[in-house]
């Protein structure tokens, strides 16, 4: 059995595919129309809505990874914002899916932590952060870093999608680092401590 870690999915959620770039799963339209509106200003770019195709590519390319390396006896944490679920499908903003329908076509069992669309997504989880100890660390996973605790050296979180994958918080008399560990920055991938240990570590030589 492994353990892995994943957050801000956001299976079915079009428009997040505007907001954080993600141009691999576009069609070639849906790109050039891309291309032109970012440029513009925030209305123009709410009015362009991106097309099923585009949505069906990310929602099966994220379920594939998934699936290509998690088994059905492992164990994944979902560090918040897993599905968007949107009855009235307006605006690009979701489709008619709950967070179990999409479970249930991925390997593994899932441990959801809360993130800030989870209130509506149906995941239901009434976690809003979990400390786990695993490899000799003690470790915070809350979703969004806002929250961070800096009674912990690691805290593992997600919420800023592409903005970065490790940051540093400061507090009055104590630091603490951040590790996103949403699938933004890994490619679309869960993934498995050790790998994310091994890019903090790397990280750290950087720092000092």
């Amino acid at each position: 059995m492994n353990y892995f870690f994943t957050a801000d999915l956001h299976l079915g959620h079009a428009n997040i595919m505007k907001y954080c770039r993600r141009t691999i799963f576009m069609t070639a339209r849906d790109l050039a129309i891309y291309n032109k509106v970012m440029i513009l200003s925030r209305e123009e770019q709410k009015k362009f809505i991106l097309s099923p195709e585009s949505l069906d590519n990310m929602n099966k390319c994220i379920i594939h990874r998934w699936n290509s390396r998690v088994k059905s006896e492992d164990i994944v944490f979902v560090i918040g914002d897993f599905c968007f679920k949107n009855s009235s499908n307006r605006r690009g903003e979701g489709i008619k899916k709950t967070a179990i329908e999409w479970e249930m076509e991925l390997n593994g069992k899932i441990i959801h932590i809360k993130g800030n669309h989870d209130k509506n997504n149906s995941t239901k989880t009434i976690i809003e952060r979990m400390v786990i100890g695993y490899g000799g660390k003690r470790i915070n996973l809350v979703h969004n870093p806002e929250k961070a605790d800096p009674n912990y050296d690691i805290n593992f979180t997600g919420h800023v999608h592409n903005n970065w994958k490790i940051k540093r918080k400061r507090f009055e008399r104590r630091i603490t680092d951040c590790i996103n560990i949403g699938i933004d920055v890994w490619n679309y991938y869960p993934i498995k401590f050790n790998e994310i240990i091994h890019r903090y570590s790397q990280w750290l030589r950087k720092e000092k």
